[in-house]
């Protein structure tokens, strides 16, 4: 039961002083037990950060004892310094693990307060699509850890657009990434940078297929190549280069023209805008070679040029870089030829006479023969240098090399008779030994399979002039 003295001792709060002034036995005291701040284990406190050791860290959150944040509590880093964690007198929060250990100190930890706030931040990011940002802190199996207060982890493949070849430039820097997976009881949390840069160049896109025009000239970078072609990065949207668009010449791959990350000019050749693709021409922003034999050059003139390739009906030789014209097999030499490859083999440097140039199909016919005191002596052939006159090569023929085939080879007023029968006799090679799949478009609509020069009827046609005035009845099959 208690005395009178026992509640003339309890101490009373003095009014007006917010709990801080006690009065005990008439006399007024400090409430110190009021100072202290109130939490549980559990919380999240601020205080001052008083004293940095190699090990741990002294906070000052206005409790009767400072609180001690350990080393390995500091950072999602790991085996960090707490000198470039913290520093004297700057306020952290921390999370109160344990308001009494053993030794009777106050635990607590920066990492796992920041850990709560950034959770809450980034499920809110989560649900509105909005991105978060990050430091790059490890350069892991698969990808990147980003610290967002919690661990993140960024997938190689959402790193960027395209593939990245080397993570560790991204070391220490700062990214915004989308948060696209999360799981609170695995701690785990799943990124795309990918998403973020998708989202930019989708307006940047729209942009710059309004600005583009046909026939414009544009600056980009190669991005990719491909077995078809190459695309560019017209900073924001890709367009692409068909490998018949990136040279004058024949291309055999796009990686013998350009490399990725090579900065080019081309042309504007088409927009779908409904379908967002650019066709681009990188061929078109160099000068055109052919321009220069049309400029440069007459029928009738001579000039040196190199044997690119030897075919069953012929050899193409190369009369400036790009431009490839056809020898005929009939004006490779002036004695008959059964392969050319008993005249001329690739790489040959030899002078030819030009019979004709076609401006409009970018085409030209060679001669080897024609030309003043040049005569390719025959070489004797093994099984092997023969090759199989059957087996067309892959020859690459495009419409700007490939002579027309169908014509009869234009023979001289004054050639002997027996250069007119190894005329006669040359469609029928060729029509023989030229896989019709070979050829260009345009070669195959002149081929001699056509309906307007028949293969079977075009040597005969060249023949039968000599045949009839001889003996016209002689070679005739007697009837059955």
């Amino acid at each position: 039961m208690a005395t009178a003295t026992d509640v003339e001792n309890t101490p009373k709060v003095v009014e007006g002083s917010d709990g801080l002034l006690l009065e005990i036995d008439g006399q007024i005291v400090p409430n110190y037990d009021a100072t202290f701040a109130l939490f549980e284990e559990g919380d999240v406190v601020t205080g001052a950060v008083v004293r940095i050791d190699n090990d741990e860290v002294l906070v000052d959150i206005g409790y009767k004892s400072e609180g001690v944040i350990p080393a390995n509590e500091l950072s999602i880093r790991k085996n960090v310094d707490p000198k470039d964690e913290v520093e004297l007198g700057e306020e952290v929060d921390a999370l109160v693990l344990t308001k009494e250990d053993q030794d009777g100190r106050l635990i607590m930890s920066k990492k796992r307060a920041r850990f709560e706030k950034a959770w809450r931040r980034i499920e809110a990011a989560a649900e509105s699509g909005e991105p978060v940002e990050g430091t790059v802190i490890e350069v892991v199996k698969g990808g990147l850890i980003i610290d967002l207060g919690v661990r993140g982890f960024l997938p190689a493949s959402l790193v960027d657009i395209r593939r990245v070849p080397n993570l560790d430039e991204y070391m220490s820097t700062k990214i915004e990434c989308k948060v696209i997976e999360l799981n609170r009881s695995r701690n785990n949390v799943v990124l795309s940078r990918r998403a973020v840069l998708e989202e930019e160049r989708k307006e940047q896109r729209q942009e710059i297929l309004d600005r583009l025009q046909p026939g414009d000239i544009v600056e980009g970078q190669i991005s990719n190549i491909v077995d078809f072609g190459a695309f560019v990065d017209l900073n924001g949207i890709d367009g692409l280069i068909h490998i018949s668009e990136l040279s004058w010449s024949h291309v055999n791959h796009p990686s013998e023209v350009l490399a990725i990350g090579d900065t080019v000019q081309v042309k504007v050749l088409d927009i779908d805008r409904d379908r967002q693709r650019i066709s681009l021409g990188l061929k078109q922003t160099q000068e055109d070679p052919w321009q220069r034999v049309v400029d440069t050059y007459n029928v009738g003139d001579e000039l040196e040029g190199a044997v690119t390739k030897v075919v069953t009906f012929g050899a193409f030789v190369e009369i400036l870089d790009g431009v490839e014209g056809l020898v005929h097999i009939s004006e490779l030499a002036g004695h008959h030829v059964e392969n050319p490859r008993e005249v001329v083999a690739p790489g040959d440097e030899v002078k030819v006479k030009i019979l004709e140039i076609d401006s409009e199909r970018r085409r030209l016919s060679l001669s080897v023969k024609r030309v003043e005191g040049q005569v390719l002596e025959p070489k004797v052939l093994s099984p092997e240098e023969a090759g199989d006159l059957d087996d067309v090569p892959e020859l690459g023929l495009s419409e700007d090399v490939f002579a027309d085939m169908a014509a009869p080879p234009v023979v001289e007023e004054d050639a002997p008779a027996e250069a007119e029968a190894e005329v006669a006799e040359a469609p029928a090679e060729d029509d023989s030994d030229v896989e019709p799949e070979l050829l260009s478009e345009d070669a195959a609509v002149e081929a001699p399979e056509t309906e307007d020069a028949p293969a079977e009827e075009a040597p005969a046609e060249v023949a039968e002039e000599p045949v009839a005035e001889d003996e016209p009845a002689a070679e005739a099959e007697p009837e059955a």
